[in-house]
């Protein structure tokens, strides 16, 4: 299992814990072993289930439990997965999301599915470097955001999930197309000033979104019967528009840095944010209530900081995300093609919904 840092330190490495080892034997025989648990390694199994693709189930799950019951269970966890005690949490609310997790998580005693994940492929045209990162959520600690770049747009992909919003659903999206120009730093401090800035540039995307869908129905309706129409919205249309704003985009990638600081109001689980930052452009963010119910985009703030670091400002929740780039290299992890990569992306999001 692959733990990012103990909320809110996104700078600090990620930890490893082993799940299940794999004894080869002779004559092409094995005995896999289950590592979950405090007692020790024991009996597990391991299937393939398809290409990519395959599943580890427990058999004596009576080793992953505590002579003090669930109450020692839940207290260890805790003390492993947030380095914290429960007497550290004081809000309530942060509790019980905390205990949901819990539930959650332990529910399933090792008898997991793992499936195969891409990084994304990068182009010179990239704002920065895409990957993963860890990145803060409030009251739900930290989780993995993968960064992938979709010609105008940007897309952060939850790898990992909570309560809320489960891995696979896109919880960021960046609209590379509208820029914004923060005010200077006094009027910075002033959350209506903030607001009132992103909420016009939303009405603008909204605006530009209806045009462009008019003009479609109408190219569409003019088409000859014996011409498809262009697809709306493509990524065919995204890759032109990509080669034709590259120039303006590359400008774009390293503008002199400008002071940055959150404004009032606004929550951060981390105050150790940069106080300097690159650009910024109008983005989305995906809230939801508990079990993924009424799931809505919202609008924010995308801001990056430097080649690892960036951060989104949540206007509805008025709260501040912190990612910072998991540094690590894995072998054989990058897509075969751009194909096999936006692939993999649906098939995540199909499994999360």
């Amino acid at each position: 299992m692959y733990l990012p840092p103990h909320d809110p330190h996104v700078d600090d490495p990620m930890r490893f814990k082993p799940l299940f080892r794999i004894h080869l034997m002779e004559r092409k025989c094995a005995t896999v072993e289950c590592m979950y648990g405090h007692k020790g390694p024991h009996n597990g199994h391991i299937q393939i289930v398809k290409k990519d693709e395959f599943s580890t189930k427990c058999n004596q799950t009576d080793h992953h439990r505590m002579s003090g019951g669930r109450q020692e269970e839940f207290r260890t966890w805790l003390r492993e997965e947030w380095g914290r005690t429960l007497e550290d949490i004081f809000h309530e609310h942060m509790q019980e999301l905390i205990l949901m997790k819990f539930i959650y998580t332990s529910q399933y005693d090792n008898c997991l599915t793992y499936r195969r994940i891409y990084l994304p492929p990068s182009s010179p045209q990239d704002l920065i470097q895409p990957g993963l990162f860890k990145g803060t959520y409030g009251s739900h600690g930290l989780e993995i955001v993968m960064l992938s770049f979709h010609g105008r747009k940007a897309k952060g992909t939850k790898i990992t999930g909570d309560p809320n919003i489960p891995a696979g659903q896109q919880t960021v999206e960046i609209d590379l197309a509208h820029p914004l120009q923060l005010p200077d730093i006094e009027n910075l401090r002033d959350f209506s000033e903030l607001s009132r800035i992103v909420l016009e540039v939303q009405e603008q995307v909204r605006r530009e979104e209806q045009e462009q869908g008019q003009e479609e129905q109408e190219e569409h309706s003019q088409q000859p019967a014996s011409q498809p129409a262009s697809p709306p919205g493509g990524e065919g249309a995204e890759g032109e528009e990509t080669a034709a704003g590259a120039e303006g985009r590359t400008q774009d990638k390293a503008p002199a840095s400008q002071p940055f600081v959150l404004p009032m109001g606004v929550i951060s689980r981390n105050e150790d944010y940069p106080r300097t930052c690159r650009v910024c452009f109008y983005g989305t963010g995906l809230i939801a209530g508990h079990g993924f119910t009424s799931p809505e985009r919202t609008p924010g703030v995308f801001v990056l900081f430097d080649d690892d670091r960036f951060g989104f400002i949540w206007l509805e929740l008025k709260s501040f995300s912190l990612y910072s780039r998991i540094k690590v290299s894995f072998q054989n992890a990058q897509a075969p093609s751009r194909e096999a990569f936006d692939e993999m992306l649906k098939n995540i999001q199909s499994l999360a919904t």
